[in-house]
């Protein structure tokens, strides 16, 4: 049964472009030089300058400091310093600052400092570092710094620039896809975002909705049957690459606003739940990359799309649901519904034997408690696993913060009158007795790793503006490549 109603006007951002080349091959265009010091050049860089100049850049209180820069005027030209770490190894976000606060214009790295390759990393924090959230904005007309007018950054020649700017997007997208409110980011906007990338990479898309969604995943149905009909639940599921190849399930909580249910949450509890769909963005996002870079696996996507929402037909605690796989749930808790429907649909992921699982969710305020907003918590059964999605997002700026899934808690699921509870009333441990409730779901022999991610940033950092944040999905992404690249 497919749908109609308002938000299936909702256009993928699947083609989307980034902001129009950011980074550009350097053919010789004219550009102003940025220079990169760490503490250690900064005396002999002093050095090199005309008094004139000295007196400039103290007057600009530069020590080469992180992300500080400063103008250095040159007759009628000038050029940028900024302050890093350490030039030898740069990081994502050690140009992110400078794109935020220089000029409009085009920008290189001065003679001898870091090439191509190496200029990469810092590369994704220019890119990521002008992103704007601006669709409910009435741009000014004239002002270009207002429009948000772009800093070009030149690069030689490099096999790591595409990349960038693939990982880039996809981050920028998850932004896009987490800011935008949840009366225009419905189930039926998940959807179209997953038709666009199915029509992109010429996949096959499928989407269980109505009859075929009650009685084949029930646990998805009972948590959206309360949404009005253009929110209206969904199993969203795309398919992609050879047979022959490992097969690949990455599976995204779409929760596309969580009122709590019958359990409200309070006002203030309710404010930042359009990003609820958080793990369903970084889904998105990924299945994106992978495709794009053209992985070899058999990707398998699977995108659970409700409102959990407030009427006469919402479920209630003390139902009992019945899983797709035969397990009973007993409801103590409407507000813990995105494990419902993630065990629904990583069931279905089971179904087709994958090699490795990799599933997203916005689950539990315990991981942020445990690990505030930045960590997302990992849970895996296999430790080499662990280690290598570890590695990756330590690598690549991503950080991952490995939780347990302790078998002594498995008995805070228990059930009076069914398999489990969907929540236990101590309090104790919660994202990682979340992480077990998931473990039901998928198959014994499977290779699984569940992100709890926050997908916000409550403050701003350079590269990273406040709002909604990918985080996971590098280290993620990396992982993936590492693994079937």
């Amino acid at each position: 049964m497919r749908l109609s109603g308002k938000a299936m006007s909702h256009k993928s951002t699947a083609a989307k472009p980034i902001a129009p080349d950011l980074v550009q091959p350097d053919r010789g265009q004219s550009a102003i030089p940025i220079r990169l010091l760490d503490k250690a050049g900064f005396e002999p860089w002093l050095k090199t300058l005309t008094p004139a100049q000295r007196a400039t850049v103290e007057a600009q209180r530069f020590e080469a400091e992180g992300f500080q820069h400063a103008i250095v005027p040159d007759g009628a030209s000038w050029s940028v310093v900024g302050g890093v770490a350490n030039v030898a190894a740069l990081s994502s976000w050690c140009m992110a600052k400078l794109a935020e606060v220089l000029p409009p214009g085009t920008y290189r790295l001065a003679e001898g400092q870091p090439g191509p390759s190496e200029i990469g990393r810092a590369a994704f924090g220019w890119i990521t570092g002008q992103y704007r959230f601006d669709r409910y904005k009435q741009k000014p007309r004239d002002d270009a710094r207002a429009k948000g007018a772009p800093r070009i950054l030149l690069s030689g020649e490099s096999k790591a620039i595409p990349g960038v700017l693939a990982e880039a997007a996809a981050v920028n997208r998850v932004r896009d896809l987490v800011n935008t409110p949840a009366e225009d980011m419905g189930p039926a906007a998940l959807e179209a975002e997953a038709r666009g990338l199915a029509k992109l990479f010429k996949a096959d898309l499928t989407v269980t909705t109505g009859d075929g969604l009650e009685k084949g995943f029930p646990m998805i149905h009972a948590v959206g049957r309360a949404a009005s009909r253009h929110h209206a639940p969904r199993l969203i599921e795309l398919e992609w690459g050879s047979e022959k190849h490992p097969r690949l399930a990455i599976v995204g909580k779409g929760v596309c606003f969580d009122s709590g249910g019958l359990d409200i949450k309070p006002s203030s509890g309710m404010a930042l739940m359009k990003k609820d769909m958080g793990g369903a963005a970084h889904a998105l996002a990924l299945a994106g990359l992978v495709m794009g870079a053209g992985l070899k696996v058999r990707l398998h996507l699977l995108i659970p799309a409700v409102e959990n929402a407030i009427a006469g037909n919402a479920f209630r605690p003390g139902d009992v649901l019945r899983a797709r796989n035969g397990t009973s749930v007993e409801i103590t808790n409407t507000d813990a519904e995105g494990r419902l429907v993630l065990g629904d649909a990583l069931t279905r992921a089971c179904e087709k034997k994958p090699e490795l699982i990799l599933d997203f969710a916005t689950l539990t305020g315990a991981a942020r408690v445990a690990l505030g907003p930045d960590l997302p918590a990992l849970m895996t059964r296999n430790d080499e696993t662990a280690a290598g999605l570890i590695a990756a997002g330590l690598a690549h700026d991503d950080a991952v913060w490995r939780l347990p899934l302790h078998e002594g808690y498995r008995e805070y699921l228990k059930s009076d009158i069914a398999d489990c509870v969907n929540s236990p009333a101590s309090g104790f441990a919660g994202a990682s007795v979340a992480g077990l409730f998931l473990d039901k779901f998928v198959a014994e022999g499977i290779d699984w790793a569940h992100f709890d991610t926050f997908a916000w940033r409550p403050v701003a950092k350079p590269g990273r503006p406040k709002g909604g944040e990918a985080l996971g999905l590098r280290a993620s992404w990396h992982y993936l490549r590492e693994r079937f690249g």
